[in-house]
């Protein structure tokens, strides 16, 4: 037993990822390596030298032999362990390494193995925590309730009273996997050395590969990745996260709170709890977002296992061993990429990938940009809300593998987070569109956000060159009043801001030839009903002439439909008041560009009336 417990890699002192470091351990030790390498190299071989003789007899062109050849290699990352499996899931958002074929099976790779034997797990959890599993756990049982490539999870209560689910890692797992890894190193340089072909940098794969897996075997890590992710969501009341007991957790076990909920893909059991599926998954997307682009921590592996419903009505996240951050700059990145795909913009879609680092700053965008334009341009026919998120990443995986492009870490983590939530919501609603539902998020972040970046990109999606889009403004302002936290007040802010700035010459011109024109027709209308009520005798046959008035009325409607559509817009926004618009009148008032539209109002209103006036006297038709 106590060698089965112990743990090679920890005694020799190695608790973070170092390649260095692993390269010293392993040159004292040549026979724990020569063993490791007898498991691996030899099944590794086999397969190569099977796809090399199906490459040159012509098979491999055969879809249904390559798709063969495919799920084969998937099959022997299983049956390689642990390091291997997290290996084929980080190569599996990789479009810029692995081909199509590949990728599809590599998606499907599940990260799941027998458990280990249960006593082992309670000697674990005693030599770990430094005290007998009595004195921590009234009851804990002995058979785990699920087991995965790292760990395995059993049921138990505290002696406090607490349900809690507790993690025990697999013994041994972090001297297998650094060996794996230190051995795919070596591997990996070799092809970087020898293989001109390859592109992307191996080795940065593997060490990054390894820095994840090692923080993944890190309880005290994910520990503090759930705290810090509960207390980033603490004002969602849609969300929960369970409780870490921290007395009971160490670097191989963690406790926490046993949580009663069922997964998002069992459709009949959430109903069952009175829940609408669909409200479930509107409340992972916007949470993902919000990950994504608020908080920049975000969890990289939601699978079903992971998103709980809860009969109150919240989405429980567990598992916080896999987290991702994303810099402010890359966020804004992300918006403007999107704004620029959204504008069919492909020439800026294209610096966009070289700012976040896709492609480097010499690389030739000229052959790259109609690969955009070809794979985006039918796609965005449908619009943008009901664009097919695994066909357009299927297809930008064929222009990733055919350029030059680096495919960072964090967006492959990005990618495996979306993907994996779009599974988990077409389970539940077959037309679901992963940026459809992401599109509202990212209006409101135009609209909110006052970033001087994100407000080019606002600027960029309402105007076409130097003209006002109405269309683009009110689908912006539509997207973004769908969502259910969005900060009226804030958005009404932004409007005025925008409205006051250098760029809002064209929608002030608008709005004062519109005031200008209903002015001018309530007047006119106010004297012909006025004429119309004096006796016949005093009655002006000029003012009463209205062979044209619905005429004009209808060209009146039609010039202030666009600014009409608009107003009722905002009036329909949640949480809208005129109580709101008529808060904001102070700061109108004192705007230098407000009085300028005060004084234009009256002067258009003045001049309206004088022509009028000169018409009546002449007597042409009003």
């Amino acid at each position: 037993m106590a060698e089965e417990l112990s743990d090679f890699i920890e005694a020799a002192g190695l608790l973070e990822y170092d390649p260095k470091t692993i390269t010293n351990i392993y040159k004292g030790h040549p026979l724990r390596l020569l063993r490791r390498l007898w498991q691996t190299l030899i099944p590794i071989g086999l397969f190569l030298v099977g796809v090399l003789i199906d490459k040159y007899t012509g098979q491999l062109n055969n879809k249904d032999k390559a798709k063969s050849r495919a799920k084969e290699f998937t099959e022997l990352l299983v049956e390689l362990g642990p390091a291997f499996i997290k290996g084929g899931q980080a190569l599996s958002t990789r479009p810029d390494i692995i081909p199509k074929v590949v990728l599809e099976e590599l998606a499907q790779l599940q990260d799941q193995l027998p458990g280990f034997d249960g006593e082992l797990a309670m000697a674990c959890i005693e030599e770990d925590l430094g005290v007998s599993v009595e004195e921590i756990y009234k009851n804990l049982d002995k058979e785990p309730i699920s087991a995965a490539s790292l760990g395995q999870v059993h049921k138990g209560t505290l002696r406090t009273g607490e349900k809690v689910a507790v993690k025990v890692q697999r013994p041994g797992l972090r001297e297998q996997i650094t060996l794996d890894l230190y051995i795919v190193r070596n591997i990996a340089l070799w092809l970087n050395k020898n293989i001109k072909l390859i592109r992307s940098d191996l080795v940065a794969l593997i060490d990054e590969l390894g820095k994840r897996v090692f923080e993944e075997m890190d309880y005290l890590n994910e520990a503090a990745n759930a705290e810090r992710f509960k207390n980033l969501h603490k004002l969602n009341l849609k969300i929960a996260v369970p409780m870490i007991y921290k007395k009971a957790t160490s670097r191989r076990v963690l406790t926490m709170e046993w949580i009663e909920g069922v997964k998002l893909t069992n459709l009949k059991a959430v109903k069952n709890l009175g829940i609408d599926p669909d409200e479930m998954v509107e409340i992972g997307v916007n949470c993902s977002l919000q990950q994504l682009l608020e908080h920049g921590f975000f969890h990289a592996d939601p699978h079903p296992g992971n998103l709980l419903a809860l009969n109150d009505g919240r989405l429980c996240y567990l598992d916080f061993g896999m987290m991702s951050e994303v810099t402010r700059e890359s966020r804004i990145g992300l918006i403007q990429a999107v704004v620029h795909l959204v504008n069919r913009n492909f020439n800026k879609l294209s610096e966009d990938f070289v700012e976040l680092g896709f492609l480097a700053k010499d690389v030739d965008l000229k052959p790259i940009i109609p690969a955009f334009e070809s794979v985006f341009t039918t796609a965005l026919e449908v619009g943008v809300k009901k664009l097919d998120f695994k066909v357009v990443t299927d297809d930008l995986s064929n222009v990733m593998y055919k350029f030059p492009f680096r495919v960072p870490p964090y967006y492959a983590l990005i990618i495996r987070s979306l993907i994996t939530l779009e599974g988990i919501a077409l389970s539940v609603d077959p037309d679901f569109k992963i940026l459809g539902a992401a599109y509202p998020y990212f209006a409101k972040r135009l609209m909110e956000d006052p970033d001087p970046q994100l407000r080019q990109s606002l600027k960029e999606m309402i105007f076409d060159g130097k003209v006002l889009s109405w269309n683009n403004l009110e689908g912006l302002i539509k997207s973004a009043g769908s969502q259910a936290d969005l900060n009226i007040e804030i958005l009404i802010e932004q409007i005025l801001d925008f409205l006051f700035s250098k760029n809002g010459g064209i929608l002030r011109k608008e709005i004062v030839e519109i005031i200008v024109r209903k002015m001018d027709a309530i007047s006119w209308n106010s004297i012909q009903k006025l004429n119309g009520r004096l006796p016949k005798i005093l009655r002006s046959r000029r003012i009463g002439i209205r062979e044209n008035l619905k005429e004009k009325k209808k060209l009146l409607l039609l010039k202030q439909a666009p600014i009409k559509e608009l107003i009722g817009i905002v009036k329909s926004l949640p949480g809208f008041k005129i109580q709101i618009i008529l808060k904001h009148i102070p700061r109108i008032i004192q705007e230098p560009e407000g009085r300028k539209m005060g004084i234009k109002v009256a002067k258009g209103i003045t001049e309206k009336s004088v022509i009028r006036l000169i018409k009546v006297a002449a007597g042409v038709p009003q």
